[in-house]
């Protein structure tokens, strides 16, 4: 079927290229960004972004493994903040700005946490959707 090549030792050569840098040194180092806390009557949800507002991390009370009424509780809030601030801080992040919108228990305690992971608050704003007028009320009963 054709000649067999004998392989020598000449013929032999280290094809592989050298071994890149590891990961840690190629992230990407962010000064500032934005935290943007959701907090509901039944779920928590903290994100950060960049100052473009792409994110960077994210977590939920659910994603934490608490269940049912436990998700909307300030404990499960503080304990997002404690994940997404530790995420911040490895990313280098020195301050940051919050958005908050909704009515639950967990707004502050989120913020005091991530607070504590030593990132600076440049500004914190409400976002919450308040209703101007209201929905049209319902048509007088008809006996």
């Amino acid at each position: 079927m054709g000649k067999k090549k004998i392989a020598t030792t000449e013929d032999k050569q280290d094809t592989k290229a050298p071994a890149a840098s590891s990961s840690k040194s190629s992230k990407k180092r962010f000064e500032s960004g934005i935290l943007c806390v959701e907090s509901t009557y039944n779920n928590t949800k903290v994100v950060l972004t960049d100052p473009k507002g792409n994110t960077l991390a994210w977590s939920t009370s659910g994603a934490l493994g608490f269940r049912g009424a436990k998700k909307g509780t300030p404990f499960a809030a503080a304990k997002i903040g404690e994940v997404v601030g530790e995420k911040a801080a490895a990313l280098g992040m020195k301050e940051a700005s919050v958005t908050v919108k909704g009515v639950g228990s967990g707004r502050e305690s989120a913020i005091r946490v991530f607070i504590s992971k030593g990132i600076n608050l440049t500004s914190i704003v409400d976002t919450t959707p308040v209703p101007h007028n209201g929905p049209k009320p319902p048509r007088p009963r008809r006996v």
